[in-house]
């Protein structure tokens, strides 16, 4: 699905788990000739696979807070996001109310005059924020004290790509020069940086999800090939590396459930790989024609994934991957296998030779008899 850019084409966005279990997508849009930058929340249809024409809210964005927006980072609750511009950065919350929403902005001054920041991110449980400059500043922020727990303003020569860690223990950041650093958040010093030969270059990293495989993907050019590695993150050793694409990776995304990575090519191709196998389950080809894919980043909930790109605004893909099991799918399965287990259970009690299940039959061999027994001896028990 493209994007109907009758405010401007989108330059990024995200997804927003919204209340009632509403799926939301918050669009930054460009300035055109006719309209003002502009903010946009639109609502996702998980029938159609597709977002609605017409904006739940929008917030429009004045010449001093900065122009274009460049980035999105959501809150983990929904209720709120950042939104970076060529001056900084700005907070917004969302004030729902019956079916409607309500953008509202808010002062951050921590970050609201600190120049282009090309990478954002809420660590997954919410309370880390951490922006990379285009100046190479790293700041990783407390939410919501808004206390500085890291500031290095010579992190790198230029921020290229960065992630947080599940369990929000470590921040990785990517530099224009292609070397990688690991950084400890609660001591707020760096940790390691990642090796690497003198003719690889280290571009877009992130974090494994799945909660049991402590790794960290990265995708780079190694020689004249186009790689994506994985880390060990308890001793960030290389395991090793493995040619997907074939072709330079401008984004690199992962799944919330950890499942699936997604790449997008500085030619435009997308593709989703299975982290269990590295293999790639669905490509798409010329899906921004000619142009390097910006943003690439899952839906929460289905397997729908929205990109950008300069050239060509939004698109939304929906996978051709295997789809997940519904809440009420697993439901039905445990009545199944409960209703399932009382048949074989009723079938052996029917078919057993139970002291209980006496036969009724006159004659049948199995029929209890009872027996007399005598004591020449008094005996000192009761009756039975």
């Amino acid at each position: 699905m493209e994007g109907d850019d009758t405010a401007g084409p989108a330059t990024c966005a995200a997804w927003i788990r919204g209340p009632e279990k509403r799926l939301l997508v918050v669009m930054g849009r460009a300035r055109n000739h006719s309209c003002p930058p502009v903010i946009d929340i639109i609502e996702f249809d998980p029938k159609t696979a597709s977002l609605s024409p017409d904006p739940l809210a929008r917030f429009v964005i004045r010449d001093e807070e900065g122009g274009d927006p460049l980035g999105i980072a959501v809150h983990p609750s929904g209720d709120e996001f950042v939104c970076s511009t060529a001056s900084g950065c700005r907070l917004y919350d969302l004030d729902y109310h019956n079916l409607g929403i309500k953008i509202l902005v808010k002062d951050l001054p921590a970050i609201q005059s600190i120049g282009t920041q090309k990478c954002l991110a809420f660590s997954t449980d919410g309370l880390k924020f951490a922006v990379g400059g285009e100046d190479g500043h790293l700041r990783i922020i407390h939410w919501p004290t808004l206390n500085l727990l890291l500031d290095e303003p010579k992190a790198h020569n230029s921020f290229r790509d960065m992630d947080i860690s599940l369990d929000s223990e470590f921040l990785v950041s990517t530099s224009t020069d292609g070397s990688a650093r690991i950084w400890k958040i609660a001591e707020g010093v760096p940790l390691a940086s990642l090796t690497r030969t003198a003719d690889e270059k280290i571009e877009c990293c992130r974090f494994s999800r799945d909660g049991t495989k402590p790794f960290l993907f990265c995708t780079g050019q190694k020689g004249n090939k186009a790689v994506t590695t994985v880390w060990d993150i308890s001793t960030w050793n290389r395991i090793g590396y493995k040619k997907l694409m074939g072709k330079p990776i401008s984004v690199l995304s992962i799944s919330l459930d950890g499942k699936y990575l997604g790449l997008g090519s500085k030619d435009g191709d997308m593709c989703v790989v299975e982290v269990n196998t590295m293999s790639i389950s669905h490509l798409s080809k010329k899906l921004h024609l000619g142009t390097p894919i910006s943003l690439m980043e899952f839906a929460p909930k289905e397997r729908v994934v929205i990109s950008t790109s300069s050239q060509w605004g939004f698109k939304l893909t929906k996978l051709n991957v295997p789809a997940d099991w519904k809440e009420w799918q697993i439901y039905l399965i445990l009545v199944g296998l409960f209703l399932a287990s009382l048949i074989v259970f009723y079938i052996l009690y029917e078919n057993s030779d139970s002291f209980w299940n006496f036969p009724l039959g006159k004659d049948q061999p199995g029929r209890f008899r009872p027996v007399a027994f005598t004591d020449s001896q008094p005996s000192d028990d009761g009756p039975w």
